[in-house]
């Protein structure tokens, strides 16, 4: 069988190949299929799944490949600068770890993305059992082909989230596909490996026209998937990994089609950013989210400012001290630098984002987290595959071909995630092809034969080992995969329960989930609490059963968070959240210092975060302590001033401490930081709107009280007393005119209700207007 690195070279397929090397080449395939995996039920669906199989699978390999080794040492990978700078990463990540400030986060990861030291290692061990057992022309042209279908299956289920087929994950005509990965970027950049994969094989001389239409078919779809994800860094990425693909082309291979299409695509992006620049204030891009977001190049986005505001808090925690320079924070800790230097201006109101665990950048992700030693080892991996792969254009042939898809693909790569960060898919899809370009150097290096491998009968120890092992990685295989499933699919079951008000089964739930006592039982904590407090908020706690007593046991469940992870300010949080909820029935309850005590030690480790301030003020306002939660309140307002719901809050302290009095000076306070909120974008409810009227109402402010009925009016019109309520009012500012039309607008209203257009006739005569 030809080699692929030239007509010269010769492989032997052994026809005994052994049991052991079939079976882990099998497994091998198997995980191709991993990246189409979506665990429906379970928290974090599209990584949660692929990351447990992943792990058992590589658990289960793991023995065989041990045994297959042990009786055929041929299977031992031999040495590459590309193997061993992956080493070498993993080596960092294994020392940083050990030097982390939350261990424990780093060893196991984040229950959404599951991307530890423990996780990483059996990437590891993939790689090294990939190259070993994957040994021939054929066996990767098969794996190589399954990757390219897996990732065409996932585009198509990108396709039908257009759709409204109630079986397609995160369909509903979505306009921007996440395919089965779950995510919009990271299915993108998945999508930019395999589909330069497809089109770097449709090029090789040994591809049939039927496989060639086929690859350059799917690397068609793919690469429109990324474009419809309208993920900015993956489509500049494609750009400058075609640009590169056509200048490496036509410079190599002296192409004169390349060199046009070089140009051409040069062209194609200085017209587009041109006409991006012309027509975007336009109805044409305007009504177009699509071409709106594609179109928008400034650097004042505020999408691109918190990447910047990001990447400036995890600088600065990067550099506070030798040790975070050398080996940072610990990998999967960048939320804690994070939070010590958080900018304010992430906070623009309730649901900002504004908890980053990734830095969005994977290489300042590694830098902060693995400081200089994972960035230096992590970049090694990246400079030995250019290396190799120059090696591979210098050769000409099907190896050139290789050389110039792969270094466009990596150029993709590298820029597609200097805005984003690697989950479970994209590892396994880039260390595989990684695995690759090792085989193809070791074959083209090494022009001897595969040995034939001979039968070798098996030995009493092998046979007493194998069973042990067999064993041994079932009990991993369950503590380690199984355990876990079913704690998050408990979790899951409780989140259900608590949709349906059922307030016992989410209770016994959520203490099931947490009790299995498994990676993820940091989130498990917090997602109980979390439902106690939204519970709570919305409740009579009086009314629900046992809610003291199971609050008390979810604040120890808290403490064991902070125990695990005491830079962290978010278990405080949580934990002063719960006892201030449990000291909102009397202002003497000793719950509310309890509260008082946990957001304090949040805001000595994230001393800009908004939210803690307002945390702190709810509790002085549980203790009916006005001026302190005023100046609390107002302390969030200087922190970040563009904040339209602070000035509510603030306006809201105010008017409390005016009691039913009427003092002209606190009223008038009062209403001004409420008017204030509303001209910063805060949306009132009915009740608030109510509120800030009869504020005005008491200051016998009728010109303001009249646009605040204007807007009631607006925004709630099916409450006819707010229409009936402006005409008065306009009638009390002499605007006649306008109160005769408010009182017509009423009877148009009045849905045949004789009382109310009675009312509003007799009204309009008195105005001296005609009904």
């Amino acid at each position: 069988m030809r080699c692929f690195g030239g007509a010269n070279k010769i492989e032997y397929i052994t026809m005994n190949e052994s049991f052991l090397s079939r079976c882990l080449r099998y497994a091998i395939y198997a995980i191709a299929f991993v990246p189409l995996i979506i665990f429906s039920q379970y928290v974090s669906p599209f990584h949660f799944g692929k990351v447990v199989i992943f792990r058992s699978i590589v658990q289960i390999m793991i023995p065989l490949y041990a045994l297959l080794v042990w009786r055929d040492r041929s299977y031992l990978p031999k040495g590459h600068p590309i193997l061993w700078a992956f080493l070498a990463f993993a080596a960092a990540f294994s020392l940083t770890t050990a030097t982390s400030v939350a261990f424990l986060q780093s060893f196991w990861g984040t229950l959404e993305r599951m991307g530890g030291l423990f996780t990483f290692w059996h990437y590891v061990a993939y790689l090294v059992m990939l190259v070993s057992v994957v040994r021939t022309r054929n066996d990767w042209d098969i794996l190589l082909n399954l990757f390219v279908g897996v990732g065409f299956l996932s585009a198509m289920y990108g396709v039908l989230q257009k759709t409204d087929l109630s079986f397609i994950m995160g369909g509903g005509g979505r306009a921007r596909i996440f395919g089965t990965i779950g995510n919009t970027a990271l299915f993108a950049g998945y999508q930019i490996l395999v589909a330069f994969l497809a089109l770097t094989m449709s090029f090789m001389s040994r591809t049939t026209k039927n496989w060639r239409i086929w690859y350059r078919g799917a690397a068609a779809l793919m690469l429109g998937a990324v474009i419809s994800t309208a993920v900015r860094g993956s489509l500049i990425g494609i750009v400058l990994g075609g640009i590169s693909w056509a200048l490496l082309w036509s410079v190599l291979n002296r192409s004169k089609l390349a060199k046009k299409l070089l140009l051409g695509g040069l062209t194609s992006v200085i017209v587009f950013v041109f006409l991006g620049l012309a027509l975007r204030p336009t109805s044409l891009v305007q009504n177009s989210p699509y071409l709106r977001r594609v179109t928008d190049f400034s650097s004042s986005t505020f999408t691109v400012q918190t990447r910047f505001w990001a990447w400036s808090a995890g600088l600065k925690g990067w550099s506070e001290s030798p040790k975070t320079m050398l080996v940072g924070w610990g990998p999967e800790n960048f939320n804690i630098p994070f939070s010590k230097h958080f900018n304010p201006k992430f906070f623009n109101g309730p649901g900002s984002e504004t908890f980053f665990d990734r830095a969005h950048n994977m290489f300042m992700e590694v830098l902060v987290t693995m400081g200089l030693v994972g960035l230096l080892s992590y970049l090694s991996m990246f400079a030995m595959l250019f290396i190799a792969l120059a090696h591979m254009m210098k050769r000409g042939g099907d190896e050139r071909v290789l050389g110039i898809g792969f270094t466009a693909m990596t150029i993709a790569y590298v820029v597609h995630n200097s805005f984003i960060f690697d989950t479970s898919a994209n590892f396994i899809t880039f260390f595989t092809l990684l695995g690759y370009v090792i085989h193809v150097a070791w074959r083209s290096v090494d022009a001897a034969p595969l040995k034939i491998a001979r039968r070798v009968s098996w030995s009493a120890p092998q046979i007493f080992v194998a069973g042990l092992l067999a064993i041994v990685t079932a009990l991993f295989v369950y503590g380690t995969n199984v355990r876990p499933s079913f704690a998050n699919y408990a979790s899951t079951r409780a989140i259900v329960a608590s949709w349906d008000g059922d307030w016992v089964g989410a209770v016994n739930k959520y203490r099931e989930a947490i009790e299995y006592d498994v990676p993820g039982r940091y989130e498990y904590r917090h997602r109980f609490a979390q439902y106690l407090l939204e519970l709570g908020s919305t409740t009579d706690i009086s009314k629900i059963p046992d809610f003291e007593k199971v609050s008390l046991r979810v604040a120890e469940d808290v403490k064991k968070n902070i125990q695990e992870n005491p830079l962290d300010y978010l278990p405080y949080l949580y934990l002063s959240r719960v006892y201030s909820t449990l000291g909102s029935t009397s202002s003497k309850s000793p719950y509310n210092d309890m509260a008082l005590e946990q957001s304090m030690k949040a805001l000595d480790i994230s001393p800009t975060f908004v939210r803690t301030y307002y945390e702190i003020a709810q509790v002085y306002l549980n203790k009916a302590d006005y001026l302190s939660a005023y100046q609390w309140f107002k302390k969030a307002v200087d922190l970040q001033p563009e904040v339209g719901v602070s000035y509510w809050y603030l306006g809201s302290v105010r008017l409390a401490m005016a009691g039913k009095g009427n003092d002209p000076v606190i009223l008038k306070d009062a209403a001004k930081l409420m008017t204030m909120a509303v001209n910063k974008g805060y949306a009132m409810s009915e009740e608030d709107a109510q509120r800030l009227l009869d504020t005005h109402l008491r200051l016998n402010d009728m010109a303001n009280a009249a646009q605040v009925l204007e807007l009631m009016v607006k925004n709630f019109p099916a409450n006819l007393e707010y229409m009936r309520l402006l005409a008065d009012t306009y009638a009390n500012l002499g605007r006649v005119q306008d109160a005769i039309t408010a009182a017509r607008k009423v009877i148009e209203l009045a849905n045949g209700d004789q009382a109310v257009i009675d009312a509003a006739t007799q009204f309009i005569i008195s105005l001296g207007g005609r009904p």
